[in-house]
């Protein structure tokens, strides 16, 4: 009786001619893959404080940035260099300039700044937000469109009133502010010098005299008061004589200096207040002025 006959072995794939051709494209294909691996880079790149993680082929900053469509322009900051080599794992920060009006103690300039709130803003212009006073708070954020920016410094300024002396520290914008902060208060008629909506840069000496109601002629305002005030003082506003007692520039006694509007000690005001006071006796004395001077009145007309 015949035996049956054995079905085909099936056909073993590594023995087909094709398998060599078949296992060095694969080889191929994976080196290529493995190679093209190695030039992918992971990058992190901030761009004005939001982090992004990229994959990039670029070698170089600049490169990168245009990768992952990130636009540089005047005035940006690149760290690090756009010409710089990245390497893997890298990071790269970005802060995009923002113009900035400036209008300083009255003065207004125009800055780029890549700070992305006001506080970092004014450290990039040399201003520390504790020595002055600025239109936003630190916090604020500078958009990308810019944005207009008051800052007042802190100076130290004096006011006289009276007998009044006070020195303040201030960031007031006017000698108005300056007056209202300190409680100085404004008479109708009083005399403020410098005007009461200029701006008291650091040192002014602010006075506020009372009302000068009575009109000094342009002939004794023409008179030599300086000359006057040497000979009987020195020149020295805050002179001192015990003998009457008599002070100031033009030694005046109390009871002339009230009698021709000075309030307080004539002493105790500036020099300008002292002069009209003394023009304004000149004028109620008429032709008797010089017994009110003396011994120095002559310097008036020499």
């Amino acid at each position: 009786m015949r035996g049956k006959r054995r079905a085909p072995r099936p056909p073993i794939p590594w023995r087909s001619p094709w398998t060599p051709v078949v296992c060095l494209a694969g080889a191929a294909a994976l080196g290529a893959l493995m190679a093209v691996s190695s030039l992918v880079k992971q990058v992190v790149v901030i761009v004005d404080g939001q982090r992004t993680e990229v994959r990039a082929f670029a070698g170089t900053v600049r490169d990168v940035l245009a990768e992952a469509g990130v636009s540089v322009g005047y005035g940006d900051s690149v760290r690090p260099a756009a010409q710089e080599d990245v390497a893997d794992g890298a990071t790269i920060e970005v802060r995009h300039a923002r113009p900035i009006t400036l209008t300083l103690d009255g003065h207004t300039s125009r800055h780029l700044v890549t700070a992305t709130n006001v506080g970092d803003a004014l450290a990039e212009l040399d201003l520390t937000p504790a020595a002055g006073r600025a239109s936003a708070p630190p916090n604020d954020a500078v958009p990308l469109s810019g944005m207009r920016l008051t800052f007042y410094t802190r100076r130290k300024v004096y006011v006289v009133a009276g007998t009044a002396r006070i020195t303040s520290r201030t960031t007031a914008r006017t000698v108005r502010e300056v007056l209202r902060q300190n409680r100085v208060p404004l008479r109708r008629g009083y005399v403020v010098t410098p005007p009461l909506d200029s701006f008291p840069k650091d040192g002014t000496v602010i006075t506020v005299a009372p009302p000068h109601t009575i009109p000094i002629r342009p002939d004794v305002m023409a008179l030599d008061w300086q000359a006057l005030a040497a000979c009987l003082a020195n020149g020295d506003p805050q002179a001192y004589n015990p003998d009457g007692p008599y002070y100031g520039m033009y030694q005046f006694s109390l009871p002339v200096w009230e009698a021709v509007g000075g309030m307080g000690l004539p002493s105790s005001w500036p020099v300008e207040e002292q002069t009209y006071r003394a023009q304004v006796l000149y004028q109620q004395m008429g032709d008797r002025w010089q017994t009110q001077w003396p011994t120095c009145g002559d310097r008036l007309t020499t």
